[in-house]
């Protein structure tokens, strides 16, 4: 009678926790099952039409079926997925998650949020200490020796959705080997789904040191990707026959180099601009690479050769935008300016139109909330939806070489589901996550996506002082990671900004074709910004040196320009 009586409590006991809500059915960490059964949901597999209400099995780690009829496994939880819609695991196809203190993605880096140490961690790390070129020229260097799982820090990027993401060290010109990771997992190891999956390129100048201009740059690159041809040959030519031939050094850069010019690696540039984007392509073209470009802001500009070329693109959300109202003296935003904010939304409508290929990724936004709200309004600016939804997924894995293990719903591949009440893209919320077939509670982050620091991104009046003369001007700058873009327009005429950085000291540097009297000159500008104020000098061959401060106003009752907004979920 007693053992009936602890059979009927404990079958009481299941049944309740198989009919609660879906957080409190995972709540209890007690006993972590190995198998789950997701029922009654709608399921949308990507690479197979949408299966209204089914039913998705887990086992240990992996998705074991799928479908309309699915018979439910009687060791499984069961949960009740009425009303939930489950996705493949959210993608966010490049940044520096995982990497402590790292930039965001840019020019110079990848993402946030527990993403990046970037040059300095790789030199007091000494990953590449027995490297023939100095940090930042280093492609021998591994993301996977910078790791760190953080819940923490990837409590952002999960907010939104995403379970896998494409991490570099986000630092330098050849920033080394990129790799895989799911955003959860006991250790580093568990992490990794796929290691060396790129090697990473960036264009901006280093900082303190050679090369310190955009011409340094593709200099140092085309001498390092010779060096690695030369090097090549000539192993080649000693393997083949070393009797009365000197051995060849071993050369860790060059050899790191091997498979990317055997196009069995490909290489990610990253490239905003349509004349970026143009010497990204060449650089490739002249070395026959395997190019990815990263960035894309203006890579509809350059549809046709990308679709012609096969060169994938993984597209940034981080949107341009006006993060404050202009004082009332100041001018007017440039032409280019608006009209940069007006194309932002439509661009992967029209490379989807063209037939490139493309994912998407968070770009050094400030607010993870902004990750699908920003999709959505590519889709409301003429991307599908199945298109948007795709390139975040099956599309986003087929680019970065995994797609035989994530990006869809299908028996055999990883557990990552991204579980919504809602659709994905239409103010749908996430409520749950399964990385690596285990459940993920999703909470919001405390900060936006940008741990609450300051950007330059903004509108700025500032006072340049030349030769004794205080001149007035206006910039309008964007911020994407160590990258610092826009645009200036005033006294010194309009202009946009070139090889624009900024550390994560808030020191910046860029440079700007001004107009004088005497007529057009570069101008090099080196600051510092302090929150809503920015200060430094400025340099005019032939002139005085000079000097530079401006303000950006602040929203009234609201953080810094520059910070991190509160967004709120689903926010458009």
């Amino acid at each position: 009678m007693a053992t009936s009586l602890r059979h009927a409590t404990a079958v009481v006991a299941v049944g309740l926790c198989c009919t609660a809500p879906l957080d409190a059915q995972l709540a209890s960490p007690r006993s972590v099952p190995a198998t789950y059964a997701i029922t009654n949901a709608r399921l949308v597999p990507v690479s197979s039409p949408v299966i209204e209400k089914g039913t998705i099995v887990v086992r240990d780690g992996l998705i074991v079926a799928i479908g309309a009829t699915v018979v439910v496994p009687g060791d499984a939880r069961v949960i009740d997925g009425t009303g939930l819609t489950v996705y493949p695991g959210l993608i966010d196809a490049y940044g520096s998650l995982g990497v402590p203190n790292a930039p965001a993605a840019g020019g110079g880096g990848g993402g946030r949020g527990g993403g990046g140490g970037g040059a300095a961690a790789i030199a007091s790390g000494g990953a590449a200490a027995n490297s023939n070129y100095p940090a930042g020229l280093q492609p021998e260097v591994s993301v996977t020796t910078l790791l760190k799982s953080d819940d923490e820090a990837f409590s952002g990027p999960t907010s939104a959705g995403i379970t896998t993401a494409l991490t570099g060290t986000g630092s330098g010109i050849f920033q080394g080997q990129s790799a895989v990771i799911n955003l959860a997992g006991a250790d580093v190891n568990a992490m990794v789904v796929k290691a060396a999956v790129s090697q990473n390129i960036g264009f901006s100048p280093l900082r303190g040191g050679y090369p310190s201009s955009l011409m340094g740059v593709f200099a140092a690159l085309r001498q390092q990707l010779l060096d690695a041809q030369h090097y090549r040959d000539v192993k080649v030519a000693y393997d083949k026959n070393p009797r009365g031939m000197q051995r060849p050094e071993f050369d860790p850069s060059l050899e790191a180099l091997q498979p990317v010019l055997a196009r069995t690696q490909p290489v990610i540039l990253y490239a905003s601009t349509q004349r970026e984007i143009e010497r990204a392509l060449d650089l490739a073209k002249e070395f026959t690479l395997r190019p990815i470009i990263a960035g894309g802001g203006e890579a509809h500009l350059m549809a046709a050769r990308l679709k012609a070329e096969n060169v994938p693109v993984l597209l940034t959300l981080n949107f341009p935008r006006r993060t404050a109202a202009p004082s009332a003296d100041a001018d007017p935003d440039p032409i280019r300016v608006l009209k940069e904010r007006v194309d932002a939304p439509k661009n992967a409508g029209r490379l989807a139109q063209a037939g490139v290929k493309f994912a998407f990724q968070s770009g050094g936004l400030s607010s993870w909330a902004d990750f699908t709200a920003n999709v959505q309004r590519a889709v409301d600016n003429g991307l599908s939806a199945d298109a948007a939804v795709k390139a975040l997924t099956l599309q986003s894995a087929e680019i970065l070489g995994v797609s035989d293990r994530l990006g869809s719903l299908e028996t055999g591949k990883i557990a990552n589901l991204t579980i919504t009440r809602g659709d994905l893209l239409d103010r749908g919320r996430v409520t749950q996550l399964f990385i690596d077939g285990k459940p993920v509670a999703v909470r919001t982050p405390a900060a936006g996506a940008g741990g609450g620091a300051a950007t330059a991104t903004g509108a700025w009046t500032v006072t340049v002082t030349l030769d004794g003369v205080d001149l007035a001007t206006t910039m309008s700058l964007r911020q994407e990671g160590t990258r610092l873009l826009g645009s200036m327009q005033g006294s010194l005429g309009i202009a946009e900004l070139q090889n624009g950085t900024i550390g994560t000291d808030g020191e910046l540097r860029f440079t700007v074709t001004v107009t004088l009297k005497e007529g057009t000159e570069e101008a090099t500008f080196i600051g510092t910004l302090d929150g809503n104020a920015v200060h430094g000098r400025m340099a005019i061959v032939g002139h005085s040196p000079g000097s530079f401060s401006g303000t950006r106003p602040q929203r009234a009752g609201g953080p810094p320009s520059g910070g991190a907004p509160r967004t709120p979920p689903g926010a458009r």
